[in-house]
């Protein structure tokens, strides 16, 4: 029993430490200061990936994702007359020209994927204690590359998620879609591994790249299910209060998400210091919750 308590005493210690640690150094790097530049950043970026997930829905002849997995669970929580603008929005979007539309929404969607990439960078040489001078020439590139990486990954596991839905029926249709979500999750990974090794001044390697990704994907698809959740139970658009709480909500979301992978980030050199040091750090207070 004394063993018990004496775990539970253990625990506790651990975990306040924990957050003092992460509390001191958020306030000292700027953590969430760097996090709302980046969540709206990407909201103007999700804006336009979803346009671009469209355009690819029908050009791959695909429109039934849109009328029978999204706009049902659009349809009650908006007025009427709101979800006839939406689906006509969106039917306008299936009849034009796909190509030209694709075009046009890749290209902005990297762009501004590469402005969210160009806030990391800043935020992550202030979490690696990096001077980040590199000149524009070199950082504009950089981002747009890594911009690349993470729209095509982001596009294709909404596809995963969404269009190759269904595709697989009977006895192999439960492992399917394990090996879909698994696949999903995968692209995620690798595409936020190269942003965190790739995006500060100085390359991490890929031991703690990997590290830092798998953490912060992993807690994204929490938070993600969480949100679900609540869009599908508790999401109602059809009043002003309503509308103005969906908004801050989805505003929160990015933000959330935005800190997340700015944690996952300093844990990830945190760890990594850890390991070149003998005096006490993450590694022990980590142990110490666990």
């Amino acid at each position: 029993m004394s063993r018990t308590r004496g775990r539970r005493r253990t625990r506790r210690q651990g975990l306040r430490e924990l957050v003092s640690l992460l509390a001191g150094l958020s306030r000292e790097h700027g953590l969430f200061t760097y996090a709302g530049v980046i969540a709206f950043e990407s909201l103007i970026a999700v804006t336009a990936l979803a346009l671009l997930g469209l355009a690819v829905l029908g050009e791959i002849g695909r429109t039934d994702v849109w009328d029978q997995q999204i706009a049902p669970q659009i349809a009650p929580k908006v007025l009427p007359a709101v979800y006839a603008g939406i689906d006509t929005t969106v039917q306008k979007i299936f009849s034009s020209s796909s190509a030209g539309l694709i075009a046009f929404a890749s290209v902005l969607t990297v762009w501004q994927m590469s402005r969210v990439v160009r806030a990391c960078m800043s935020a992550l040489s202030r979490i690696y204690g990096d001077e980040d001078d590199r000149p524009w020439r070199v950082r504009v590139p950089l981002s747009l590359a890594i911009g690349v990486v993470l729209t095509v990954a982001l596009v294709g596991a909404v596809l995963l998620a969404t269009a190759a839905k269904g595709a697989v029926h009977g006895t192999w249709s439960v492992p399917y879609a394990i090996a879909r979500w698994l696949l999903a999750i995968a692209l995620t990974t690798a595409a936020f591994g190269v942003l965190v090794r790739f995006a500060p001044s100085k390359p991490r390697t890929t031991r703690w790249a990997s590290g830092g990704a798998t953490v912060v994907v992993v807690a994204w698809v929490v938070q993600s299910l969480l949100f679900g959740l609540y869009l599908r139970t508790f999401a109602d658009y059809k009043t002003a209060a309503g509308a103005l709480l969906g908004f801050y909500l989805v505003t929160t979301y990015l933000y959330i998400a935005s800190a997340i992978l700015l944690i996952g980030m300093e844990l990830d050199e945190q760890l990594r210091q850890d390991v070149q040091e003998e005096e006490r750090g993450i590694i022990e207070i980590v142990r110490d919750v666990l």
